[in-house]
């Protein structure tokens, strides 16, 4: 394992996880609410659906780095389940932890903290997949917790639950039914 290659490839990372996560955003609206734009694009602005994007740009770029990087596979699978569990929680903490001091939502630090929060977890990762420990013997749960993570991932979409992490803050909607109702009123389809 060359240690400079991984490094290399989780700063790039960092860059093309963010972009990736930007365009996923937009990803929905672009394409007309296709079934793919549903499952990894944000179709509304609730909290769960920009982890959602932020998580779909993380592990596809992990699995881009699984194929051409030679890494410890099963410790690499731990160090980017950690990482990715990580990134979901920074991504929620700092949302809430700023919103709970200005009692609202203000984009350019939703903007900062998530780029920070990506750039943290990659160098974590590095850390993790680089550093002399055990991370190997943790494969199993690993894999079991990414599995429960993808549950999640493509059900909550469709099937969220009415909680506040799932709830667009711009119609009050949850999942893609809240999306699919306030495109309707746009379009003046419930007047």
């Amino acid at each position: 394992m060359d240690k400079k290659s991984i490094a290399v490839s989780e700063a790039a990372g960092a860059v093309v996880i963010y972009c990736a996560a930007v365009f996923l955003h937009f990803v929905y609206p672009l394409s007309n609410g296709s079934a793919l734009s549903i499952l990894f694009g944000a179709v509304n602005e609730s909290i769960w659906e920009h982890m959602k994007i932020f998580s779909a740009a993380y592990i596809g770029w992990s699995l881009l780095q699984l194929i051409w990087l030679k890494v410890h596979f099963k410790q690499y699978v731990a160090a980017k389940c950690i990482g990715l569990y990580v990134l979901m929680g920074l991504v929620i903490g700092s949302y809430y932890a700023y919103v709970a001091f200005t009692d609202r939502n203000i984009v350019w630090i939703d903007i900062l903290s998530s780029l920070l929060a990506v750039i943290a977890v990659q160098m974590m990762t590095y850390r993790l997949e680089t550093g002399e420990n055990k991370l190997k013997d943790y494969f199993a749960p690993a894999l079991m917790l990414l599995m429960l993570y993808y549950l999640m991932f493509f059900s909550f979409t469709i099937f969220p639950p009415k909680t506040e992490l799932f709830r667009d803050p711009v119609s009050g909607g949850f999942g893609i039914m809240g999306a699919i109702e306030r495109n309707a009123e746009k379009k003046g389809l419930f007047s």
